[in-house]
């Protein structure tokens, strides 16, 4: 297996395991030129959006995908640190359900509000 530079970037894939890289995801597996996978085709941008509405488009993209599983076994395995992998949005490695919008943090139950 090659490791390409890129792959490198990514916390943790110097210590080795069992990361799947996106080379095992997207190789031709036969004497085709490869897939036309939408996130080969697709803004790259698209798949590390901060609007819910392209992160919407991203999943979308993801829907029809030939290699969704594997690409998103691979983000896991490589504890993706953000964007959309395999239709599912990461977060620090972990695939959350929607971004929580700058700001403020929410008010917890037991916290002071200060009276205006």
């Amino acid at each position: 297996m090659t490791v390409l530079f890129s792959e490198l970037l990514v916390p943790g894939w110097a210590e080795g395991g069992t990361m799947i890289g996106m080379r095992e995801v997207t190789a031709p597996t036969d004497n085709s030129t490869g897939f036309n996978l939408p996130c080969h085709s697709a803004d790259p941008e698209t798949f590390f959006a901060e609007t819910p509405a392209m992160i919407a488009f991203a999943k979308s993209l993801c829907g029809e995908c030939p290699v969704r599983t594997q690409c998103l076994e691979g983000a896991l395995s490589r504890s993706e640190p953000c964007g959309v992998w395999g239709g599912e949005l990461f977060d620090e490695g972990r695939p959350i359900i929607a971004k929580r919008a700058p700001g403020r943090p929410r008010l917890q139950r037991g916290d002071v509000e200060l009276a205006g």
